[in-house]
């Protein structure tokens, strides 16, 4: 008898531990969104000489949704200033959102200040053809005998880009309420990766070389 409640519970407690194995936590992934956030904080913060772009006139109707004191965000760092502004009313845009929180985190707006300092380096070597963009949305070496000695460049650089890729993990999983656990920014670390390969795919100059998302390297 006390045989068979062993084994019973024995196999009680394997059945629990495998369902709570396969339990995957739904997470909406806003692709749409997810790629205007990475362009919006390109256009701010991954500028040369830090020249921001020109302003945009706002959609009719803004202003009056805009309260006198609400919570700004001011970002200083080496002679650059951006200001966003946290639009505190319901329905906000899901980009506007992911946007304010990946320049909150401290590690991204250094990520992007390091490679804009050295961005001038990076597309020489992208325009000779010694390195090109990914499928992870990483440089790659492709002629190494063009690379100069610039090895840690491109490792520095993407170092850089794999915490803006974390960086908008983690702000997903905020804006779905869920906990930054290890296991949930793997959840959405690669579709996150996946879309910031396609927005350094689209601003590649021409010549400059990048890897389909089939895997197929072409010369834009």
């Amino acid at each position: 008898m006390r045989k068979q409640i062993i084994k019973w519970l024995s196999a009680a407690l394997c059945g629990l531990l495998a369902s709570c194995a396969i339990i995957t936590v739904n997470v909406y992934f806003p692709e749409k969104d997810v790629k205007q956030a990475y362009k919006s904080l390109d256009e701010m913060l991954l500028k040369e000489d830090g020249a921001k772009p020109p302003a945009e006139e706002a959609p009719a109707g803004t202003e009056e949704k805009l309260e006198e004191g609400k919570p700004q965000s001011r970002l200083l760092d080496g002679g650059f200033s951006l200001s966003l502004v946290s639009v505190a009313y319901a329905q906000e845009p899901v980009a506007d959102e992911l946007a304010i929180e990946l320049s909150s985190m401290p590690e991204v707006l250094k990520a992007y200040d390091e490679m804009r300092m050295r961005l001038p380096q990076l597309n020489a070597l992208r325009d000779s053809g010694a390195v090109g963009e990914n499928k992870q949305g990483l440089i790659a070496v492709r002629d190494k005998a063009r690379l100069a000695g610039n090895e840690a460049l491109v490792k520095a650089e993407n170092d850089n880009r794999k915490t803006v890729v974390t960086g908008m993990a983690k702000a997903i999983l905020k804006i779905n309420k869920q906990p930054e656990t290890r296991e949930g920014i793997n959840q959405v670390l690669g579709k996150a990766a996946a879309i910031y390969a396609d927005i350094r795919r689209e601003a590649a100059k021409p010549g400059w070389w990048v890897e389909l998302a089939n895997g197929k390297w072409v010369q834009k």
